[in-house]
């Protein structure tokens, strides 16, 4: 597939031979663009990015800019994206840096919406969608499958569990766990509830559900945490679904949403 001839390419980059690269793209030094990704045109890579294969970036997004972090020095980081991602217009995704291990990663499958940001040092797993408007401050955990909608914030150091869901226009300054809903304003406004559509339409089983459910009613709660979640273990001890829940707040760095 063809290099559109205004595009500029950094000679230390690497290109597969099947991805397209279109007009006006700027591709800065140790990029490598997999097979069959496409670059739409007037996109920006600035350094030290790895895209994987069959991904689709659309026009005007930047890649791999230095981290908006005051204490980068200039060290050397990464930007790392998997596999089938698709990455909407006017996205910014930066590089890591030396204290979040100097790397930023997008996981296979992801699909990024216009005028996002994901900051320096956040992770994003499988699957995860990110509506318009969304921002991610430095080191986010975005784990499998979870969803944030349009014109939310997320603060910096917060993990999103796995199947997770932000409501739109959300300013989420605490962990969000597993299988839930986390929506409101700020943390007073905040309502916290299961992702029953949201893990129905995925494929969950009712027993499943039931386990989530019960777990959440056990939790959420004015109860001591460590007594609460020893509870939802003795109440569903078979429930893979309740240990992953359990495991998160346990995992805990900071305060997760109850």
């Amino acid at each position: 597939m063809p290099i559109h001839p205004t595009a500029i390419i950094d000679p230390s980059s690497e290109i597969d031979a099947t991805a397209s690269i279109g007009p006006y793209t700027i591709i800065g030094p140790r990029v490598v663009v997999g097979p069959e990704t496409e670059l739409m045109g007037h996109v920006f890579i600035d350094k030290d990015t790895t895209i994987g294969k069959a991904c689709r970036i659309f026009p005007f997004v930047s890649l791999g800019a230095d981290p908006q972090d005051m204490k980068y020095a200039g060290e050397r980081s990464t930007l790392v994206l998997g596999d089938r991602i698709t990455v909407r217009e006017s996205t910014t995704i930066h590089r890591g840096t030396k204290g979040g291990g100097g790397i930023t990663t997008v996981g296979d499958d992801a699909l990024i919406m216009a005028t996002v940001h994901v900051a320096h040092d956040c992770h994003l797993g499988k699957a995860v969608i990110l509506s318009s408007y969304a921002v991610l401050a430095g080191h986010v955990t975005v784990q499998d499958h979870a969803i944030i909608s349009g014109s939310s914030a997320v603060h910096q150091f917060v993990r999103l569990g796995q199947y997770s869901f932000v409501g739109g226009m959300t300013g989420a300054t605490k962990d969000v766990p597993p299988y839930m809903i986390v929506a409101g304003v700020r943390d007073k406004d905040i309502v916290v509830t299961p992702n029953i559509i949201g893990l129905k339409r995925s494929g969950f089983s009712d027993e499943s559900l039931k386990a989530i459910v019960g777990a959440h009613k056990l939790i959420h709660n004015h109860k001591p945490l460590l007594e609460v979640l020893a509870e939802a273990e003795a109440a569903f001890p078979d429930s893979q679904e309740v240990k992953i829940i359990t495991a998160f707040y346990r995992d805990a760095q900071r305060a997760v949403y109850r």
